[in-house]
């Protein structure tokens, strides 16, 4: 089956030729404060996002109840954590959901979360979310894939820690059920460093597995999200706060609303000047005054020969290329010109070379 190369989500369709689709990521930071998270939906859509992406799971349906040291975090921003303390914390409460996902739409944002498992899935298809996210740490869990694939949702899959055949069997199982699949390249550190990201992985993700491809980006800074607009990027994801200071378990790599609206602002001026060589704006299109091309120098009659004393290579650039200036030379006028008209190949006996 072969992958879409334009996808809807929400009111916004995701492609290489519309503008990025940049997306506001709450992850953990409403800090079980429902204000909070209303709060944080209103600023991104004030600050510009296409969509905002919440997480769907409970401690219990993705991790196990234990302090055992497979089950306490390293070295990190979470160091010395049980996994089951950490996602209690971080959870969004399920009965939140839908007085978000309205608040969202009502502002015009689409509504993307990440479920953990297949109730979550299920969960997120009866409450009308508009694409499902599979967590770089769940590229391995293909039967949770497959589920998603499923329900004929656009699929959007983080590649973070993945290897190449770790990618391959996951894009097999979404290409068994659905034709719409982006691909995000991520580094599945918090925060990541920009020297992590090769960043240059964006445009081989969608060329080696014919789908849209994007970022999901952890760094502190825009540059990386930015950057991979000229790879091609067509979807970016950022996680969204209200303030770094605020106490939230990724609050201190997320992006604050100014910082979100220059991703914004930077992101659409880069994709904006990513135009194919055979289109003209209109600022070189008035610039043409300013170049030069072929005109009528002295009143030219019908039969009369071109030459140095009737035509002149001049300002604007309107006439007949330059290049042809010596080539003209010697030729015959096949109509009368008058003084300060463009010479055009119509204006010939015979073609140009």
């Amino acid at each position: 089956m072969a992958f879409r190369r334009s996808i809807d989500i929400g009111k916004r369709t995701v492609s290489m030729e519309q503008k990025p689709y940049i997306v506001a990521e709450v992850s953990a930071n409403h800090n079980n404060d429902m204000e909070r998270a209303l709060a944080i939906v209103r600023a991104a859509a004030e600050s510009g996002a296409d969509a905002v992406k919440f997480q769907t799971y409970t401690a219990d349906t993705i991790t196990l109840r234990s302090d055992k040291s497979d089950f306490v975090l390293g070295k990190g921003l979470w160091e010395g954590r049980t996994l089951h303390d950490l996602y209690q914390e971080g959870s969004l409460p399920w009965d939140w959901h839908q007085k978000l996902f309205t608040f969202a739409r009502s502002l015009g944002l689409g509504v993307i979360s990440s479920p953990f498992d297949e109730t979550a899935v299920d969960f997120l298809v009866d409450i009308g979310v508009e694409a499902l996210k599979i967590a770089s740490f769940e590229l391995t869990h293909i039967p949770l894939i497959e589920h998603a694939a499923k329900t004929g949702l656009p699929i959007i899959m983080s590649t973070g820690m993945g290897t190449k055949s770790d990618v391959s069997e996951a894009v097999e199982a979404v290409r068994k059920y659905s034709d719409q699949l982006i691909l995000l390249h991520c580094i599945s550190s918090y925060p990541a460093l920009p020297e992590d990201y090769s960043v240059r992985s964006i445009s081989h993700l969608g060329d080696s597995h014919e789908c849209l491809a994007g970022i999901s980006d952890h760094c502190e800074t825009n540059e990386i999200a930015v950057a991979s607009v000229l790879l091609g990027s067509v979807f970016i994801e950022k996680h969204f706060t209200l303030d770094r200071n605020g106490g939230g378990l990724d609050d201190s790599f997320s992006q604050e609303p100014d910082g979100f609206r220059e991703l914004r602002r930077t992101a659409d001026s880069l994709h904006a000047a990513q135009r194919t060589v055979a289109e003209c704006s209109e600022s070189e299109l008035a610039s043409r005054q300013y170049r030069r091309s072929i005109y009528c120098s002295r009143d030219i009659q019908k039969g009369d020969t071109f030459s140095g004393q009737n035509i002149r290579v001049v300002r604007p650039g309107f006439g007949l290329h330059p290049r042809h200036y010596s080539e003209l030379l010697g030729k015959t006028a096949v109509r009368d010109i008058s003084y300060a008209e463009p010479i055009t190949l119509d204006d010939l006996n015979d073609a140009l070379l």
